[in-house]
């Protein structure tokens, strides 16, 4: 491979603002894996968030980048999984399996698409100090015509649009939108653009928490939501606590300890069972992400309420660590239930690729 920009290249980042900024370009926040495509002629390279290549997990999708983008080029863009008309973002992280027989069925039975929303280089030219004005009307012309599993990322320049957007594209499963200067050059793994994405409240019952990386502090809490049939379900972690709150939380949880979750009947003793695990998630599993990473566990009476803030929920957990907002002892746990969680109205990710 010898294309202008050479893999690996750390895509450029945003950060979080409150509101939509005004004279940008502004597209959609795709909830997906984010990729930089390098194609020179029948060498295709999918590099991940992080640099490292996801080629061998997309097989299907780096046949159909090889027949859809130009012979020599770097695209930036996200990897999706679409089921029922909405993103799935949990189908999209099975596809990260060391057994290749398992990426072939996976390939075959949930196959991925690609949204390009920005062209790094073309030909024998690297656009990483071109403005984004002009790398867009460039990648709207190389792909000009592009069928799926390809597709070109709608774009806009009115803020008033992007806010109905904002609004509407949550039901599709999109996380919110993102705001690039128009004059922005590309800048790998710097934090220029602006994300736009929701957030909501939810009280949440605390039933263990995990230990910080750098002692016996209290790194997330473990939340959990009552189901229909009354039981407690994991549904994610808040975290991002200052070092010596961490300190005073574990005094703080401390009369909530139970030593022995089985005999104590905690509602997630049967992580301790390995096998118990297996088509499950909670909140002792091993990550397919994290390898050999310690993800246990402290157990706690489920009896204390907090608030959180979230963006959106993936299935029926909070897709990102959730955000502390205040303990609510006026709360009783079995009050916390799905019910309170706002549902965004269902739209068919059709209508948001082809910018309706």
């Amino acid at each position: 491979m010898d294309l202008p920009v050479m893999p690996p290249l750390k895509p450029m980042l945003a950060k979080s603002v409150a509101r939509i900024p005004p004279g940008m370009q502004y597209e959609a926040k795709w909830d997906g894996f984010r990729a930089i495509v390098h194609r020179d002629g029948d060498e295709i390279v999918i590099g991940s968030r992080n640099g490292k290549p996801l080629t061998r997990y997309f097989p299907e999708l780096a046949e159909a980048l090889k027949e859809r983008l130009p012979r020599r080029c770097v695209v930036d863009g996200e990897i999706v999984i679409v089921h029922e008309g909405q993103l799935d973002f949990d189908r999209l992280t099975e596809r990260i399996h060391p057994a290749a027989s398992r990426v072939k069925l996976l390939a075959e039975q949930t196959p991925a698409s690609f949204v390009a929303f920005d062209l790094l280089a073309l030909g024998d030219d690297s656009l990483l100090d071109t403005p984004l004005s002009e790398r867009r009307a460039a990648l709207a012309g190389a792909l000009e015509g592009v069928t799926a599993p390809v597709h070109l990322a709608p774009a806009t320049t009115d803020a008033a649009e992007a806010q109905e957007w904002f609004e509407r594209y949550e039901g599709a499963g999109l996380d919110g939108v993102v705001a690039k200067p128009l004059d922005l050059r590309y800048r790998p793994d710097a934090r220029l653009m602006y994300k736009i994405k929701h957030e909501r409240t939810a009280d949440v019952v605390v039933a263990g928490y995990r230990f910080h990386k750098s002692g016996p502090v209290v790194g997330s809490l473990l939340l959990g939501l009552y189901d229909a049939s009354g039981a407690l379900q994991h549904v994610g972690v808040c975290a991002a606590f200052p070092m010596k709150r961490r300190a005073e939380l574990v005094e703080e949880l401390a009369p909530l300890l139970l030593e022995d979750p089985v005999g104590g009947g905690h509602p997630w003793a049967a992580w301790l069972d390995e096998t118990a695990h297996e088509g499950a998630r909670l909140p002792g599993a091993q990550s397919r992400w994290t390898g050999k990473k310690d993800l246990s566990w402290v157990a706690l009476r489920p009896e204390r309420v907090c608030e959180v803030a979230y963006d959106h929920m993936e299935g029926d957990r909070f897709r990102h660590t959730a955000q502390f907002r205040r303990w609510r002892p006026d709360r009783s746990p079995d009050s916390c239930t799905y019910t309170q969680l706002e549902e965004p109205v269902r739209y068919d990710l059709a209508q948001v690729l082809s910018g309706g």
